[in-house]
This record gives C-alpha cells, sequence and structure tokens, in this order.
C-alpha cells in the first residue's frame, strides 16, 4: 500500500512558486508624427523571446488595419520581416487578445501583464521586441530586456531614430 503524505492547503500555498500572471508588465509607446507627404500609421508587433535566442516564445500585441475587408490588412504584416520570420508567419490573424487595430502618433500605454502568453512562461531572462513598419516607410525593430518573472521592480528603456519613439518597459512583481 502506497503512502501517501497530506500537507495542510496553507503550508501548500507558502510553497507554491507564485503566480506569473500576477506581476505588472507595461509598455509605454511613442509612435512619432513624421513629416512626410503621405503619411501612413504603422503596423506594430510586440513579442518575447529568450535573451539570444530568435524564436518568438510569446507574442503579446499585433497592431494592423483590421478594417480592410475580408482581413486583406493581414498581408502587410510580413513587411515587419523580423516578426513574420520568427513566428509571425505561422500566427493565424487575427489573433484573440493579441492583434487589434493600428495606433496614431502619440504616446500609448500597453498593459502587458494579463497577457496568454504570460501565463505559462518559465522564469528566465527574455527580450520584449518591438516591431514597426510603415507602407512607404521605413521599418524598426528595438529590444529591452526583461527577467521574467520580476523579483523587484524593474524598468528598461530604449531610444528609437525613425518609426519608433521612445519605449519605457515596466515590470512588477
Amino acid at each position: 500500500m502506497p503512502i501517501r503524505y497530506a500537507m495542510p492547503l496553507g503550508a501548500a500555498l507558502a510553497l507554491a512558486p507564485p503566480l506569473a500572471q500576477a506581476a505588472e508588465l507595461s509598455l509605454q509607446l511613442e509612435i512619432p508624427r513624421l513629416a512626410v507627404a503621405e503619411y501612413h500609421v504603422p503596423y506594430v508587433a510586440m513579442w518575447l523571446q529568450r535573451a539570444g535566442e530568435p524564436a518568438v516564445v510569446g507574442h503579446l500585441a499585433v497592431w494592423y488595419d483590421l478594417k480592410k475587408k475580408d482581413n486583406a490588412g493581414a498581408k502587410w504584416l510580413r513587411d515587419m520581416r523580423q516578426w513574420w520570420r520568427q513566428g509571425g508567419r505561422d500566427a493565424r490573424m487575427p489573433m484573440d487578445g493579441v492583434s487589434g487595430a493600428t495606433r496614431a502618433p502619440g504616446e500609448h500605454t500597453v498593459q502587458l501583464g494579463g497577457a496568454k502568453a504570460l501565463a505559462t512562461l518559465p522564469a528566465g531572462d527574455y527580450e520584449l521586441v518591438v516591431e514597426a513598419a510603415r507602407e512607404g516607410g521605413g521599418r524598426e525593430v528595438l529590444r529591452l530586456p526583461l527577467k521574467w518573472p520580476p523579483a523587484a521592480p524593474a524598468q528598461a528603456r530604449a531610444q528609437g531614430e525613425h518609426e519608433l519613439g521612445a519605449l519605457t518597459l515596466h515590470a512588477r512583481p
């Protein structure tokens, strides 16, 4: 007969690792207004990858033109080349809880703490990658380091040069 051990619920909860979903993660993102003859808002992808590895481990947000008939805006997603090559081409758009409409120039705060990708993310060192591409414009990719789950409040910053402005990642346990 096997021996069974019982542990009081309170003790079991105290020994359990903290839930990753309880952590707060937000990104302040600036989309600059460019002085060009014909301005198009950029498509933007945000994803996680392990530090030093190119594969997407979780899609966080993909902003593109959702208003086009029959999801025709999705055909331009491949202009975000790094996201496309590293996992975007396998993504089925629209993605529930991930895809959304493009954003106008200005500052935006994106709450990422409730993202499905973070719910099962193993502890480790990651990069939050943000890529923007604009029709008739350029592309830009910025990377922000992230230790998941955060043990203490942390911040990471990056500054874009043309398609993206200032990025600030806030992580709190």
